[in-house]
C-alpha cells in the first residue's frame, strides 16, 4: 500500500513509528492504513493493532511527521506526543520519549479497570433482578422495571459512552466498526426496555406483556469492557520488550577534548570520531574501539553470556554494555541509528509491525 515512487526517492525515504490511541478492532487498522497510504508523500503504511503503532515510510520532501499526525487525527485517532526526530536517531524511533506513551497506556488501563468494576457491580444487580424467578432470595424491589432502568442507565450511558463516542467517530468518516455494532445492539435492547418500564400500557393495549432486557444490554457492555481491559493489559506486555531495550540506552557520554578536558554531553550528540571516557560502572555510550586502558566489560545484554569480556586497545566496544573494572578511552564509530542496540530495537519493531501476506488477505 502507498504511492509509487522512483528508486531515488525510495532511497531517500524516512520511516517512523507513531503510537496511536483509539483503535478498537481490525476495521480500525484497515481504515488507518488506507488513510495513511493515500496521504501525499507516503510510500508505505503498516498499522499494528497489538502494539498500537503505525509504521510509516514517507518522502521527507513531500510530507513530515506533523502532517502525518494530522492525517491520523482526521481519520479519528490520536497520535501520542508527536515530536520531531533528532538527527542521527534510528529511522524506527519513537515520536515519543517513551514515558508519555507509558503513562497514557497506564492511565487507559486504570480508567478501564475503574469503569469495569462499576459496570460489573451494576450489571450483576441487574442480572439478579431480571432473573429473580431463578435466583431465590432476591429482594422484591430489585425486580421492579423502574429500579432496573435506574441501574441500567449508568451502565448504558456511563460505561458504554466510549462505544457511542467510537461509533460517532466511525460513522463521521463513512465507516462502521465494532463500536457501531455494540452501540446499536445495546441501544435497541435498552430503548425497548425503557419504553416497557416507563409506558407498559403501550404494550398491553396491543395485547402484549411488557418485558425488559436491561440485563442483556448491561452484560454485553460489561463483557466487552472486560475484553478490552484484558486486551489493554496484553498490549502493555507486548510493548514491554522494546521498552526494556530502550531503557538500556545511556543518556549521557563523557566527551574527551584535545586538551584532555572531559565534558558530559547528551548521548545523541556524540559524533563518529569523538573520543569518549568510560569509567567503571558506566555503560558504554555508543559503539566504538578502545584507544586507551584495559577493562572487563559485561556484554550479557547482547550475547547473554554472563562472563565479562576483557578489553584492551584496538578491541571493539558495543554501546549499552557495562564497563566493570577499569578506565577506558574509546573512539566513537557507530552512533544513533547505526549502533547495535538501535539495530536490535529496529528489528524487534519491524517484527511487531510487519504483516505476513496471509494477514493482508484477511
Amino acid at each position: 500500500m502507498g504511492q509509487r515512487l522512483d528508486d531515488g526517492t525510495r532511497e531517500a525515504c524516512e520511516t517512523i513509528d507513531i503510537p496511536v490511541r483509539g483503535m478498537t478492532c481490525a476495521a480500525c487498522v484497515r481504515r488507518l492504513e488506507k488513510g495513511l497510504s493515500a496521504a501525499e508523500g507516503v510510500i508505505e503504511a503498516n498499522v499494528n493493532f497489538a502494539s498500537e503503532r503505525a509504521r510509516v515510510s514517507y518522502d521527507p520532501a513531500r510530507t513530515d511527521s506533523e502532517r502525518l499526525a494530522g492525517v491520523i487525527r482526521s481519520i479519528g485517532y490520536e497520535p501520542v506526543m508527536l515530536r520531531s526526530r533528532a538527527a542521527g536517531e534510528a529511522p524506527g524511533a519513537d515520536l515519543t520519549d517513551g514515558d508519555p506513551e507509558t503513562r497514557a497506556r497506564a492511565r487507559d488501563i486504570r480508567d478501564l479497570r475503574t469503569v469495569l468494576i462499576l459496570s460489573g457491580v451494576l450489571s450483576l444487580l441487574i442480572f439478579v433482578g431480571s432473573m429473580a424467578m431463578m435466583v431465590p432470595g432476591v429482594p422484591h424491589f430489585l425486580t421492579k422495571p423502574l429500579v432496573l432502568l435506574a441501574l441500567a442507565t449508568p451502565v448504558q450511558f456511563g460505561a458504554g459512552w466510549r462505544f457511542y463516542r467510537g461509533a460517532v467517530a466511525a460513522l463521521r468518516h463513512g465507516a462502521a466498526d465494532m463500536n457501531v455494532l455494540i452501540a446499536t445492539g445495546t441501544s435497541a435492547a435498552y430503548g425497548y426496555s425503557a419504553v416497557a418500564a416507563l409506558a407498559p400500557g403501550v404494550f398491553r393495549s396491543a395485547g402484549l406483556e411488557p418485558a425488559t432486557y436491561f440485563d442483556s444490554a448491561a452484560m454485553i457492555i460489561t463483557l466487552i469492557l472486560l475484553g478490552r481491559y484484558l486486551e489493554a493489559v496484553a498490549k502493555g506486555r507486548a510493548s514491554a520488550a522494546v521498552r526494556r531495550l530502550l531503557e538500556l540506552r545511556p543518556l549521557t557520554a563523557k566527551l574527551v577534548h584535545e586538551d584532555g578536558r572531559e565534558e558530559e554531553i547528551p548521548a545523541e550528540r556524540v559524533q563518529p570520531g569523538n573520543k569518549l571516557a568510560v569509567r567503571p560502572g558506566e555503560r558504554v555510550p555508543v559503539d566504538g574501539t578502545v584507544l586507551e586502558g584495559r577493562s572487563a566489560v559485561d556484554e550479557s545484554m547482547l550475547t547473554g553470556e554472563s562472563i565479562p569480556v576483557e578489553k584492551s586497545p584496538g578491541d571493539e566496544l558495543i554501546g549499552a554494555t557495562i564497563n566493570l573494572t577499569g578506565f577506558m578511552v574509546m573512539r566513537a564509530e557507530k552512533v544513533g541509528r547505526d549502533t547495535a542496540l538501535a539495530q536490535i530495537v529496529e528489528l524487534v519493531r519491524q517484527a511487531q509491525g510487519r504483516k505476513a501476506p496471509v494477514q493482508r488477505l484477511a
